[in-house]
């Protein structure tokens, strides 16, 4: 198998320097579970929004009803032998396949459901169809309206701050930006908005390995698109104006992805937002697009970015990407999952050997919004655990959390 189709995990049955894997993986067939809650209910209202978003053929129509029956009677069916990648999905899954979504790994089964969900609208087949985004119109409501013109508009406020205050600002905006994910806004489970702590702060450490050494490359691991990609742009835009980085390298998914997974048109989707808003936005906007003439700006995409595997899978080109970097931050829930596996891990079990493999300093910006936690004091999951609240993924808390 080559460098662009990594191998099935195997990480069950060896260690990461040292560090046990002996946590079973999440499922979706556990009574009350979470992953249950998206097999049941929110891929079957996806697969719905998605019909009705866009004026699709009758012969996309009849696919995405199939896709949808499939969903409602939890009846995994792989890809036609046709697809570009069916051999090498058929590799990734062969013993869940034909199976019931819900017995899979939820990562695993998770993708796959997106994979197909692409498949069905004809996002890779010959016709009309090809190449279109078919999240795009979420996408793209997103980034209209006045409560963006006013999140674009405190950016003259933030721009004042001290600079410590500054970039704490702009830190915690582009962490909490992932509350606005479209999946949960598009099938209606976010509720209203509530006030929410950090579960870990290890702001501390990110900045301190931003400011301690030489400036060097800093990847950022991008999550969704839309609002939550114009903070995460910010961010950018003081790591390079401050010149704190030489280089940002910006990896996003190179097809649609989980709804709202930022791709490269999504980034310049938010390039021409923050170009066209007045005050620092703009100014903003005006220095990323000339980062990227530059090459301070890279955006990178890696087949590995949508596959169902762990990063502790990843293949060496993109090992050696991360490696090179003085800092890699990865933003959101799908990459947290990937980066400490998606397993059923006792809340305190140490961050840092689980990211042992990680092949440099890594912090992760997260709103919780599926069970998979580390690096979490007992006392401090028993205490939220003991409220009632389901604060694991409702996406009312979240983490900073990192490793030199």
């Amino acid at each position: 198998m080559d460098d662009r189709t990594p191998a099935p995990s195997g990480d069950a049955e060896r260690t990461r320097q040292g560090a046990a894997v002996n946590a079973p993986p999440i499922l979706g067939n556990v009574p009350g579970a979470y992953a249950l809650g998206v097999f049941r209910d929110r891929h079957p209202a996806l697969v719905r929004q998605v019909r009705d978003a866009l004026p699709y053929s009758p012969d996309r129509l009849e696919a995405l009803d199939r896709l949808l029956e499939e969903a409602i009677a939890d009846k995994m069916q792989p890809l036609d032998a046709s697809a570009h990648d069916f051999a090498t999905w058929l590799t990734w899954g062969r013993a869940y396949l034909r199976g019931r979504w819900t017995d899979a790994p939820f990562l695993w089964a998770e993708s796959f459901f997106y994979r197909r969900l692409l498949e069905a609208t004809g996002y890779f087949a010959e016709g009309p169809w090809r190449g279109v985004d078919p999240f795009e119109p979420f996408k793209q409501a997103e980034l209209t309206g006045s409560i963006v013109d006013e999140e674009l508009a405190s950016m003259d406020r933030v721009a004042a701050l001290p600079q410590r205050e500054k970039e704490t600002a702009l830190l915690l905006a582009s962490l909490w930006g992932n509350r606005a994910d479209l999946t949960f806004q598009i099938t209606g489970e976010l509720g209203e908005d509530k006030a929410a702590d950090l579960v870990v702060d290890d702001g501390e450490l990110l900045w301190s390995l931003v400011h301690d050494g030489p400036p060097g490359t800093i990847c950022v691991v991008a999550d969704n698109a839309g609002r939550e990609l114009l903070p995460d742009l910010a961010l950018i835009d003081h790591l390079l104006a401050r010149r704190l980085a030489t280089e940002v390298v910006l990896h996003v998914k190179p097809q649609p992805y989980f709804v709202s997974d930022a791709t490269p048109a999504d980034v310049l989707a938010g390039l021409r937002r923050l170009s066209g808003a007045p005050g620092e936005a703009g100014k903003a906007g005006v220095r990323l697009r000339q980062a990227l003439r530059s090459g301070r700006l890279v955006l990178r995409t890696h087949p590995f970015a949508c596959a169902p595997l762990p990063y502790s899978d990843m293949p060496d080109s993109l090992r050696d990407d991360f490696a090179a970097a003085s800092l890699t931050i990865t933003k959101g829930d799908l990459n947290y999952r990937r980066l400490v596996g998606d397993r059923v891990w006792p809340s305190d079990t140490p961050f840092e050997g689980v990211t042992a493999y990680f092949p440099g300093p890594v912090v992760a910006l997260r709103t919780l919004k599926s069970d998979v936690l580390v690096g979490v004091a007992q006392e401090v999951s028993a205490g939220l655990d003991a409220t009632g609240e389901r604060w694991r993924t409702t996406g009312t808390r979240a983490l900073i959390q990192g490793r030199a």
